[in-house]
């Protein structure tokens, strides 16, 4: 058996019926009873009917994409499936992860993500804060790009955008408020970036404008009890495993707020010693970083009973 990590998407990766190739697996099952009794709704019916924009908001997205995760990864291991010997999540795929390590219960993840994703929106209104992909370009560059834009707006100005999600090479996500998100993507196109593309979302994730919604995040992860992790977890606001449960909560406060390193999240996983990075999930944004950013590393997907299977075959060969 090849060792291999597995790794968890977050936002951006959902879709009206992103469960249904699962069919009536009970493992999947029994993950959307226990999701729908921790929030207190339907989740399976969210999933299976949107309708789109319902599950485009994010106090939305977060707990489904927490459960599109976790019900993969528990049909995983239902099927006879290896356990990784490390597990990583991007942004809010970290709780995904950290479900799949013990650390926290669906029962307790299921309300803190949705926490999360309220103090986030919350944070800032919509239409203030902004996000946006610069494609083409070395990281390095668009953060400098970032600074110079923020340093037009005077000192003292409100306005600031930063470099946030490091996805891979030359693939950055940049998010401040509207009109420094806004400059920053005319400078880095006049300096050579492909593209600066604005995302659909509701809020400026993981810039210091989230500040508030971290301490507010820390507050609440005060009174949750973490268990000690069975698999270790890779964070990516450090890239650093935690054991200690103080850690593990602060880094979720400074993630909220703070970077997604997912270039250096992938090379870790590498150092490591894994052969394989395995997404766990719907989607495969996160295997397509991963061949971009370690080519000789194998990469897939699981998320649904074919892709399963065929990387169950593929890691036992």
């Amino acid at each position: 058996m090849k060792s291999f990590a597995f790794v968890f998407p977050g936002q951006g990766s959902q879709a009206v019926g992103m469960l249904d190739a699962w069919g009536d697996h009970p493992a999947v099952a029994e993950t959307l009873r226990e999701a729908s009794e921790a929030l207190g709704e339907d989740v399976g019916a969210l999933i299976k009917n949107g309708p789109k924009e319902e599950l485009a908001l994010t106090t939305n997205t977060q707990p489904v994409m927490l459960v599109a995760g976790v019900a993969a990864w528990r049909a995983w291991l239902a099927e006879g499936g290896a356990r990784p010997s490390v597990v990583a999540g991007h942004s809010l795929g970290e709780y995904s992860a950290l479900v799949a390590s013990g650390v926290l219960t669906l029962a307790q993840a299921a309300p803190l993500v949705r926490f999360r994703a309220q103090a986030m929106q919350q944070a800032v209104p919509v239409g203030v804060g902004a996000m946006a992909a610069v494609l083409g370009m070395e990281s390095g560059k668009v953060v400098a790009g970032c600074a110079e834009a923020t340093a037009s707006f005077g000192a003292g100005s409100a306005e600031v955008v930063e470099a946030v999600n490091f996805n891979d090479p030359v693939q950055t996500v940049i998010a401040g408020s509207k009109a420094a998100v806004d400059k920053a993507c005319e400078l880095l196109k006049a300096n050579g970036a492909k593209r600066a593309l604005l995302l659909p979302v509701s809020a400026p994730f993981h810039s210091s404008l989230m500040k508030p919604a971290a301490e507010a995040l820390r507050e609440k992860l005060a009174s949750v009890t973490l268990a000690a992790p069975q698999i270790p977890v890779l964070n990516n606001i450090d890239v650093a495993v935690e054991t200690d449960a103080d850690r593990i909560r602060d880094a979720l406060v400074r993630q909220a707020a703070g970077p997604v390193r997912w270039v250096e999240s992938v090379q870790a996983l590498k150092l490591r010693g894994v052969a394989a990075i395995i997404e766990c999930g719907p989607g495969k944004v996160l295997a397509g970083m991963v061949k971009r950013i370690a080519p000789d590393l194998e990469a897939a997907s699981v998320y649904d009973p074919a892709t399963l299977a065929d990387t169950r075959q593929s890691l036992a060969g």
